[in-house]
């Protein structure tokens, strides 16, 4: 998503630059500009270059759109917020744990998002954005930890009196270590 960003602006600058050379020329009478001609200039400046530009910010988008949507080789997990914890559940691996999302670093994980009882939301800053945990509603975030590590997630949505107490970790487990914390979990 934050190169996709990245992009998009590069696009955004590309296109108010072309219509800010449109309107140099208007108002200045630039001679470099004026060498162009109106009609050149209009035509580059406000058909040709943004048609370009927005073009290619459309393919960049569909290609890297195409990389956030669910894989084969995407791990599932599953989360149920409820007041005032977190439960984390692997189908793949038929285990569970409470209070710390255990992934494996290196690798996309979608996290499958519900809600037992109110509206939550799940939020690992330094792995992605939020998304809401409401109750009979499945929202699906994805999470990608490049390195090992524990990060820190919360709550991010006020869901009553003990909302400050809802706090919960990941835990990015090196790609040799994951599978050793599999065995042990099932133990």
């Amino acid at each position: 998503m934050a190169t996709l960003w990245w992009i998009m602006l590069a696009g955004a600058s590309a296109i108010a630059l072309a219509l800010g050379a449109i309107l140099a020329r208007a108002w200045t009478g630039s001679p470099l500009l004026a060498r162009l001609g109106p009609e050149r200039l209009t035509l580059w400046g406000g058909v040709v270059v943004p048609t370009l530009v927005l073009a290619a910010l459309v393919a960049a988008a569909l290609a890297l759109g195409e990389r956030l949507r669910p894989g084969d080789a995407t791990l599932r997990v599953e989360a149920v917020a409820r007041q005032w914890g977190w439960d984390f559940a692997y189908p793949a691996a038929g285990l569970a744990s409470a209070g710390v999302l255990h992934i494996p670093a290196g690798r996309d994980v979608d996290v499958a998002v519900t809600s037992a009882d109110v509206i939550h939301s799940l939020w690992v800053p330094r792995l992605a954005g939020k998304i809401d945990a409401i109750p009979g509603r499945v929202n699906l975030l994805r999470l990608h930890a490049e390195a090992p590590g524990r990060y820190a997630g919360v709550c991010a949505e006020f869901c009553g009196l003990g909302h400050a107490a809802m706090p919960f970790a990941v835990e990015a487990h090196p790609p040799e270590a994951w599978e050793e914390w599999l065995r042990e979990a099932a133990r």
